[in-house]
């Protein structure tokens, strides 16, 4: 039964045969992830997740970072959850087809800090359920994603569920039954990109994997084998596309998902298709010193899929704008790069972005298959008034490991987003001990740092 089998390797894998190394790139998600819901915590969907969690009253155990708010475990995890999507600056996985650690993390810390979990414990069950979402997110397929399901909420709630089952000591037939009670609140669609609701699928799908094996854990009933059975939820939600999920299985671990396909780090704080085009945009413009009152229109060809994220093609607002190739475009080329500030309403509705946005066109790639942002290529084209048309194939995508941040980048990311929360000395002392997690004996030390010293 192939639910069984990858219950036990959630459980039963040991931490010694976790390579160190994997550990180590577990720890790098854990604070590109914290940075970013720091970031996002003055967000108005942060805002209202913490008033939603501060007035169901539950009983405090488990940090909403960056406040000086507890809840219980699954409340903690659906605000962290929250804070950390809420700017889509969050990492990706192309296997996933979406992004792994703003379910992963919050679940993880949130489980672990009620159990006065080590460092290297809740690291390595991180690991566990990325390699269940890798697997998961492989053999639904891309028809998965297509048919409209957010596969960082659908696959990330099994994944969050394998991270607190791992935490929390469950056996694997206990996992498996918490598989099933978390395969009935699968939900999260596409058409909801550009709005409160997608950060609110991470923080919903956190907080599910949490309370399903908590369920689970305390006798709670479910379908056991939901993987395997017709009904289940292969059969339901799978796109037909996909690998069969006993070839998946047989690969856990060979190689880790963190290394292969790896874990993309964003370099912008904007849907991740948007970064190719981004990344070639400004090739472009360096190597022909193109200045925007001679662009005459920017051209961008996505292969079939390539662009099914960047669904507002006219955006108002900037949460709409994260999800448009049009603004984004645009913003680049007047600004010579993407921030934070960038994706604010302002900024959106100005002149100046608003005329350049109408030159940007997309068009459509010829190839068999169908692709993400994470995968293939992208093709880039400024025509220019007096000096031609300048393109460029964009292959590789930014935050990749074949194009990837520097250590010093991913340090001024960090820092840049915790600014936004915490003051220098704070954040500097929350780094340190993220840095050094692996060496924790509790990982209280990090929740507890996520929240400003008065």
């Amino acid at each position: 039964m192939l639910t069984r089998r990858l219950a036990e390797f959630v459980i039963e894998t040991s931490k010694q045969d976790i390579p160190g190394a994997v550990l180590d790139a577990a720890r790098n998600a854990f604070i590109d992830t914290v940075g970013c819901a720091l970031a996002g915590v003055s967000e108005p969907v942060s805002e209202l997740a913490a008033r939603w969690v501060d007035e169901t009253g539950a009983r405090p155990q488990a940090t909403v970072w960056g406040r000086r708010l507890s809840s219980s475990p699954a409340e903690a995890a659906f605000a962290n959850g929250i804070a950390s999507h809420a700017l889509d600056f969050d990492d990706a996985m192309p296997t996933l087809r979406g992004h792994p650690s703003t379910t992963l993390v919050p679940a993880a810390l949130a489980a672990g800090e009620v159990v006065a979990a080590a460092g290297e414990s809740v690291l390595a069950a991180y690991v566990l359920g990325l390699e269940v979402a890798g697997k998961l997110g492989s053999a639904v397929g891309d028809g998965h994603y297509f048919r409209g399901w957010h596969t960082t909420a659908t696959i990330g709630m099994l994944a969050s569920t394998a991270a607190a089952a791992r935490l929390w000591k469950l056996t694997p037939a206990e996992l498996c039954t918490a598989w099933g009670l978390a395969a009935s609140q699968v939900s999260g669609l596409v058409r909801n990109f550009g709005s409160m609701a997608k950060p609110f699928h991470a923080g919903h799908a956190a907080r599910a994997g949490i309370l399903s094996a908590w369920m689970a854990k305390r006798g709670f009933t479910a379908e056991p084998a939901v993987f395997d059975v017709p009904g289940g939820f292969m059969s339901t939600y799978g796109g037909g596309d996909g690998p069969p999920l006993e070839e998946c299985v047989a690969r856990l671990g060979q190689p880790w998902e963190i290394f292969e396909p790896g874990v993309f780090v964003k370099r912008w704080p904007c849907c991740y298709a948007n970064h190719r085009p981004v990344g070639g945009i400004l090739r472009l413009v360096a190597e022909h010193g193109i200045r925007v009152e001679e662009i005459e229109a920017v051209e961008v060809g996505f292969l079939p899929g390539g662009d099914g994220a960047l669904v507002s093609t006219d955006p108002q607002t900037g949460l709409e704008a994260k999800f448009s190739i049009e603004y984004s475009a645009a913003a680049v080329l007047l600004d010579g790069d993407l921030t934070l500030a960038t994706f604010t309403d302002p900024m959106v509705r100005r002149p100046q972005a608003r005329a350049l946005m109408a030159r940007v066109r997309r068009h459509r790639l010829e190839a068999e298959g169908t692709y993400s942002g994470l995968k293939g290529y992208t093709d880039v084209a400024i025509v220019t008034a007096g000096r031609g048309r300048f393109a460029l194939r964009v292959d590789k995508t930014p935050g990749s490991p074949a194009w990837p941040l520097t250590d010093a980048e991913r340090e001024r990311k960090f820092i840049g987003c915790a600014a936004l929360a915490l003051d220098d000395a704070s954040l500097r002392r929350l780094l340190d001990r993220l840095v050094d997690m692996r060496a924790l004996p509790d990982v209280h030390a990090v929740t507890q740092a996520t929240v400003r010293r008065e």
